[in-house]
């Protein structure tokens, strides 16, 4: 929404983006149960990656280096960062642990510096990801495909109608905001 919406309203093109995880999100999208967030779980940490994965890949189809960064909880292990960071580095991605909650602005520096180093290394190549005077249609199926993975997208009638009152309205240019569909 930043990039598609923001940034073309704004007239901002982006240096870089940062992406911000945790490494208990990373096992609970691997299967583990809250209850057990702060115990070491290789096994689910590397398919709760996978989620990390397609927010990376995402953010390459604007054509922005993408920084990670972990909020850092004491429970992680250096195992796991280390699994994390190498996971990044083999996608070409700066990482950074940042451990402001614990260390305040100190714990921040990693970060900043990561930032940094990626602005002056990396070209940034902003692009949004579709044509807003695209049909709605058209742009909807864009973002659906290519941001949340759908094969296709059918729109019910009553969408169809208002989707059709809108372009006749005037309003067919506009860029989309849309709320991931979990189903």
């Amino acid at each position: 929404k930043f990039f598609d919406i923001k940034c073309r309203a704004a007239g901002l093109e982006p240096d870089a983006v940062v992406l911000v995880a945790t490494i208990r999100a990373l096992k609970y999208n691997g299967g583990v149960p809250k209850k057990d967030l702060n115990q070491e779980n290789m096994e689910a940490l590397s398919k709760g990656i996978a989620n990390l994965e397609k927010h990376i890949e995402n953010l390459h189809k604007y054509g922005v280096p993408v920084v990670v960064t972990l909020n850092a909880f004491i429970t992680d292990t250096e195992e796991e960062i280390d699994f994390v960071r190498n996971f990044c580095k083999e996608r070409n991605c700066e990482f950074a642990l940042s451990q402001v909650w614990e260390k305040g602005g100190e714990g921040g520096i990693e970060l900043a510096k990561a930032i940094l180093n990626t602005i002056e290394t990396n070209e940034s190549n902003f692009k949004p990801l579709y044509d807003v005077n695209q049909p709605i249609r058209d742009k909807i199926t864009c973002i659906a495909k290519e941001i949340y993975g759908a094969d296709e997208v059918i729109f019910a009638p009553a969408a169809e109608k208002q989707i059709d009152r809108l372009e006749s309205q005037g309003y067919g240019n506009l860029p989309i905001c849309m709320a991931k569909n979990q189903y």
